[in-house]
């Protein structure tokens, strides 16, 4: 199916969902990077078949559990879902609204054009952490994730002067092309979008961890019916070959 014919299906499948309405609603998403790519696709079918117009703010996991624990209101907040299960026991989000949107293992890049590391095993992946020069992580998810492996991989004490962890919402891949670190690691999904860098490939599967991400209704939502139509488009079916061309797969 060409990027044509998934937007004609979309567009036929948000209509059968839903009438546009009448009078349209602001739908507010605060969101995960991770989706972003699928999402930023997808989300202008979504308003040119519904008549909704979607306003939506991107920042890191840490940025988001702050802002909604404070209480910074918004309609939709996509997360990992063991984050959002976390504001839904808080009384943050309704717990029913909980959708899986989709799900993401971590990868590994370089800068466009050098060596290519071997990371076929977890024994691979231990010696390219251990020649290279520098390391860069997220303070996300999959940045959780690579500092408890380090410590798996039993050599977190020798490569700690070489890591790097970015600020909240700062793409790992972004130091990886600038050159301030040799090697990276990050959501598949965050990674492809970067210009300047090669994807290795995702952690071997003795080593990967698949993170899913979902949608959630703040219990504050202003327009919650609305916010439900978006998530029921963001996981039709239509939506899973733009997942999948954004290194994700449906949740």
């Amino acid at each position: 199916m060409n990027g044509r014919s998934i937007a004609a299906a979309a567009a036929m499948l948000v209509t059968g969902f839903f009438m546009p309405a009448a009078n349209s609603a602001e739908i507010n998403v605060l969101g995960s990077p991770a989706f972003r790519e699928s999402y930023l696709e997808l989300v202008p079918q979504f308003e040119k078949a519904s008549g909704h117009k979607v306003v939506t703010r991107w920042a890191g996991t840490a940025d988001i559990m702050k802002s909604v624990q404070a209480g910074d209101s918004a309609d939709l907040v996509i997360l990992s879902r063991s984050r959002l299960d976390e504001l839904a026991a808080l009384g943050k989000i309704v717990p029913a609204s909980r959708t899986d949107l989709a799900k993401s293992g971590v990868g590994v890049a370089v800068r466009t054009g050098a060596p290519r590391p071997d990371i076929s095993s977890g024994e691979a992946l231990k010696r390219a952490l251990l020649a290279a020069k520098s390391v860069g992580y997220s303070s996300g998810p999959s940045g959780d994730y690579v500092v408890a492996l380090f410590q798996r991989l039993g050599i977190a004490e020798q490569i700690k002067g070489k890591l790097k962890k970015t600020p909240p919402g700062v793409a790992v891949g972004g130091l990886i092309a600038n050159g301030e670190v040799e090697i990276g690691f990050q959501q598949v999904s965050e990674l492809l979008a970067v210009k300047g860098i090669d994807l290795v490939g995702p952690l071997s599967p003795d080593v990967q961890q698949i993170t899913v991400f979902s949608a959630g209704i703040q219990v504050t939502a202003k327009q919650p019916e609305a916010a439900r139509q978006l998530v029921r488009f963001l996981t039709s079916p239509e939506s899973v070959p733009v997942k999948k061309k954004h290194g994700m797969e449906p949740g």
